[in-house]
């Protein structure tokens, strides 16, 4: 039976029911925003382009969607029926898009493997070359279509409105958007607050749920005024079953088809409140230690077959010159690794910044652990355990200004951040924070940064060079080393001494702490580099500037192949 009325107060029921219909939708689309942009970055990698590109092209298409329901003669069944699709692309849109790029991604295998033809063979051109384009590109086909959709709701629920008080109203417009910005709100801090931690599959299905149920109430509150109820009440309940079953289901689903991915099979995968951690695991045999992969977002962070070479870079060259028994502050490292060589030296104490508790939780020692985890906490020693050692958790940014506050002096400051691949991470990687790490050194102290590929992304480890010599370090090094699992990378070391490192190290007859892989020779050959290698010209990246990140990303856009200089 129909609500509708011309009494006062079954008026203003009906503006408490579509205000607080518009508000729900509001919150649910823009968790679909962030729904697909955080998928779609995990399974295609370039996080930050693929979130502002699927944002930007949501909300164009939301602006296409509201222009295109003026088209519509019927907003109660349109708006129905609007309700129905949206619910059903969003709980079935992360399926699709695990099973089309994870299909396209081994297909090639799978072929070559069919037909016995050798690695160099394996097919990629041609129609397996445009499947896998098309796969690539689903994710946004799917934010175009669900923006579409999210579009024409406004639209709709004005018209419908008007036609409930059966007058033009002055303030319609003003009151729906104000419920929808409202809503979007909501949306976020539910996003933030909850949803961010669940897996991406049951964040969807209740997302589709809150829609379900925004179109069942508004179909009860305006029964006689639809046409095809029977259809849209059937439509709506094999929505409720497919989110039944993806609920239960769909996660294993989603993690079988992302983990066809990875080269080796994947025995974790979770989110933290901050990223995506996976690992990989190869088997060798009963008397082989297996190869652990530690992903973030789905980029690798180290493999436990090359890594020692990667910690060794970074930790020796430092600690080496910095005095017996130093004061170190590590900035990143939550794998603890990094801490794990700098223990070697026996310092005084190290102090540890990481944002995110969980992947420090990940490899700490704890109770009742898996194998796997097991693995990797003897991988860094147990070094989370080491009473020296002080983990805080917090913003490097802000957790630096804070120690200067206290009048904190380090011998040596390890940074071992991620790539400059995020807005969010060019602040660290920028004059102001050298600036700051530079005054808490003490005055023999040395500086270390990870400093990404000098040969993938040239430009951005030149960058970084250059915006630590900056700041005022009395001397500035780069250097490089092959890791098998990335290719050449390179990094940063600085001192207040006008002693460059390089020197200090050759004074030496060997290294103060031995290495099962590194020595004393192999190290200072790390500072070689190819002729007029630091000729070329590069701008500091200065705070606010984003200099490193887009030399960073355009570098791997390149390497990619996602576009031609």
């Amino acid at each position: 039976m129909s609500l509708i009325g011309r009494g006062s107060g079954v008026l203003l029921i009906h503006d408490v029911v579509l205000i607080g219909i518009m508000g729900v939708l509001a919150a649910c689309g823009l968790i679909y925003e962030y729904l697909l942009s955080h998928y779609a970055g995990r399974v295609l990698g370039g996080v930050e382009t693929v979130i502002y590109t699927m944002i930007g092209l949501m909300i164009v298409s939301m602006g296409v969607g509201s222009l295109a329901a003026k088209l519509i003669r019927a907003p109660f069944t349109a708006f129905a029926w609007l309700e129905a699709a949206i619910a059903f692309f969003g709980v079935s849109s992360i399926l699709l898009i695990a099973s089309m790029v994870s299909i396209s991604a081994i297909l090639p295998e799978v072929i070559a493997a069919t037909f016995e033809l050798p690695p160099d063979l394996v097919p990629r051109g041609g129609w397996i070359s445009t499947l896998h384009t098309m796969a690539t590109l689903s994710p946004y086909f799917f934010g175009i279509l669900i923006g579409l959709l999210i579009g024409m709701e406004i639209p709709l629920i004005a018209r419908v409105r008007e036609q409930v008080y059966g007058e033009h109203l002055e303030h319609n417009t003003g009151t729906i958007y104000g419920a929808d910005y409202i809503g979007a709100g909501a949306g976020a801090a539910l996003w933030v607050g909850i949803m961010l931690s669940l897996p991406v599959t049951q964040a969807a299905v209740l997302t589709a749920l809150a829609n379900v149920a925004a179109g069942l109430v508004f179909m009860a509150s305006y029964w006689q005024k639809i046409v095809g109820r029977g259809i849209l009440l059937g439509l709506h309940g094999l929505v409720l079953v497919l989110s039944i079953w993806v609920y239960h289901f769909g996660d294993d689903w989603t993690t079988r088809m992302t983990n066809l991915l990875y080269q080796d099979p994947v025995v974790y995968s979770q989110s933290s409140h901050y990223q995506h951690l996976t690992v990989t695991e190869r088997r060798r045999g009963t008397a082989r230690t297996p190869v652990y992969g530690f992903y973030l977002n789905g980029r690798l962070q180290f493999s436990s077959n090359d890594e020692h070479i990667y910690h060794s870079m970074l930790v020796h060259p430092a600690l080496s010159v910095a005095g017996p028994h130093p004061a170190v502050l590590i900035v990143g490292g939550g794998d603890g690794l990094a801490l794990r060589d700098v223990l070697d030296f026996d310092p005084a104490r190290v102090t540890l910044v990481d944002l995110d508790a969980e992947l420090v939780a990940f490899f700490s020692p704890g109770q009742d652990m898996s194998a796997y985890r097991q693995a990797l906490v003897e991988l860094n020693q147990r070094s989370f355990a080491d009473p020296r050692v002080e983990v805080v958790i917090g913003d490097a940014f802000v957790e630096v200004e804070r120690m200067l506050e206290q009048d904190r002096l380090f011998d040596a400051i390890i940074v071992d951040l991620p790539d400059p691949s995020h807005p969010d991470l060019n602040r660290v990687y920028s004059d102001y924070f050298y600036r700051r790490l530079y005054e808490l050194l003490s005055a023999n102290g040395v500086l270390a940064v990870q400093s990404t590929s000098p040969y993938h992304a040239k430009l951005a480890f030149l960058c970084i060079g250059r915006t630590i010599e900056s700041v005022g370090f009395a001397h500035v090094e780069q250097y490089r080393q092959n890791i098998p699992s990335f290719g050449e990378w390179g990094w940063t070391i600085a001192t207040r001494q006008p002693v460059g490192v390089r020197q200090r190290l050759a004074s030496l007859e060997s290294l103060p702490v031995e290495h099962r892989w590194l020595t004393r020779d192999l190290l200072l050959a790390a500072f070689e580099f190819p002729r007029n290698f630091f000729d070329e010209q590069v701008d500091i990246n200065r705070l606010g500037t984003h200099r490193v990140y887009q030399y960073h990303t355009n570098a791997w856009r390149a390497e990619l192949g996602l576009y031609q200089d």
